[in-house]
């Protein structure tokens, strides 16, 4: 195996930890134009090891998946968050997670989402006024708690619980923004930044055990299942004598916790997951989205076009469904309106980076990376690379037509990772997405009158301030 692969220079306590804390999007665009295909640097205590090229990031992600896991960065605060959920847990914890909880998110029954993701949304636009100011972000993850809630919780959340989400995100968030610093203070020592995530990770939990609360003993009653009849028409376990059962993720897994083979601990670390992962992404992408079509008119009256079709264009009352609301079938019709998202999610990732560890040494881009180091598959560095993209940093949704996206490597996109851990929510995040677009985008016009959009990175990456739009009806 060859030598160790290039990088840059850190300092001798922290690595090159603060120049990451201070801007990590542009220290890892950096790294990639002077390093190449995998550069080596040091996270405060961590040797890590960034690549940039799919065939690499392929490798690690899908075909020899095998090979590696979610590393441990000697910080137990995500684990304190969010336990042995599927984001962190390994091995057949993991598996069984994942079995688990696969009923819930079948094609069929994310496809009849649809009508209450649509009721949730309208429901939210009955609260704007033509002209008025909104914070878009807060806007769009108040819409999209209610709607995972609703969905993989088969509940209803009152509008003071997601005011308590909300307030409760920014502490938790903070904990997870670059901090070179951070591994000299142990999690115990009671800093203002550990009081406030603990606090913060409290208040989650009693909101989860509070709806957990509220559904225990409705567990097989089909009626709370918001998929309805159409969605949720598959068996319970081999001789369940009470047949169909409502399959949202808490169904399922307080079935799973009456059985033995879930723990409250198990059931509330993929309730938080659940909630944090399944509102926050869509919420980002959505934002971001607003934002670039805020600012090219152009691609904005196309996806006005396709709104307006997806929720009225042709109906008559005697169709199958309300005339005017919007159906899966309907927003697969939005070919234009998916590649929007699919360049925001391009430009913006919300999920900006993934980490692995190798659990042995292994061989990529010819370098030798040792067991146990960290690996980084940076989303934000591959997606706006030039090798992949002409003109990268330059918003076009004419990149994602068939013809010129097979002559792009797979991996030179992935916004939802990939391979066995590749996201689960993908195809509700993008259902949902959609359908918010074709609703808001039928109606109004959002224009932004904020400052040059500025970003920072924690678990996922956000704007760094309020992203404000004065609503226009059309």
């Amino acid at each position: 195996m060859s030598a160790t692969p290039p990088g840059p220079i850190g300092d001798p306590l922290f690595g090159n930890g603060r120049q990451y804390a201070a801007d990590p999007f542009s220290f890892m665009r950096a790294c990639a134009d002077s390093y190449g295909d995998v550069v080596r640097f040091d996270l405060g205590p961590r040797e890590t090891y960034m690549l940039t090229n799919p065939t690499d990031i392929e490798r690690v992600l899908v075909s020899e998946a095998e090979r590696y896991r979610k590393p441990q960065f000697g910080d137990d605060a995500m684990n304190t968050l969010l336990g042995e959920g599927l984001l962190l847990s390994e091995g057949e914890t993991w598996q069984r997670q994942r079995k688990l909880a696969n009923p819930s998110f079948h094609n069929r029954r994310i496809g009849a989402l649809a009508g209450p993701m649509v009721d949730h949304t309208r429901s939210q636009l009955a609260d704007w006024a033509d002209g008025e100011v909104v914070d878009i972000q807060l806007e769009v993850a108040r819409l999209t708690v209610k709607i995972i809630v609703s969905a993989m919780l088969g509940a209803d959340i009152t509008d003071e619980e997601v005011k308590t989400v909300q307030e409760n995100l920014e502490p938790l968030g903070a904990r997870f923004e670059p901090d070179p610093r951070r591994f000299l203070i142990p999690n115990w020592v009671p800093t203002r930044e550990n009081r406030e995530f603990a606090a913060a990770v409290d208040t989650l939990e009693s909101v989860i055990d509070g709806i957990v609360e509220r559904r225990t003993g409705t567990e097989r009653d089909p009626a709370v299942d918001p998929a309805g009849p159409d969605g949720t028409a598959v068996r319970g376990p081999p001789g369940d004598p009470e047949g169909d059962v409502p399959m949202d993720l808490l169904s399922v897994l307080l079935r799973a916790r009456d059985r033995g083979e879930q723990t409250d601990a198990n059931l509330r670390d993929e309730l938080v997951t659940m909630l944090l992962a399944g509102h926050d992404t869509t919420a980002l992408a959505l934002t971001y989205t607003f934002y670039l079509l805020s600012n090219h008119p152009e691609a904005r009256a196309r996806v006005e076009r396709e709104a307006e079709a997806a929720t009225g264009g042709g109906r008559t009352a005697d169709d199958a469904t309300a005339a005017g609301t919007p159906t899966a079938a309907d927003v697969r019709e939005m070919t234009y309106t998916e590649r929007v998202l699919n360049e925001s999610m391009r430009l913006y990732p919300p999920v900006y980076t993934l980490f692995r560890e190798p659990k042995l040494d292994v061989k990529l881009g010819g370098y030798r990376i040792p067991e146990g180091a960290a690996l980084m598959c940076p989303q934000w560095v591959v997606h706006r690379s030039p090798r992949w993209y002409d003109d990268p940093d330059t918003f076009d949704p004419g990149r994602w037509t068939p013809e010129r996206r097979s002559r792009r490597p797979r991996f030179s996109y992935f916004p939802f990772g990939g391979g066995p851990r590749h996201c689960i929510g993908k195809s509700f995040s993008l259902l949902e997405a959609k359908l918010i677009l074709a609703e808001v985008c039928s109606r109004y016009e959002l224009e932004y009158e904020g400052p040059e959009l500025s970003l920072r990175g924690s678990l996922t990456m956000h704007p760094d301030h309020p992203v404000p739009m004065r609503i226009r009806e059309r």
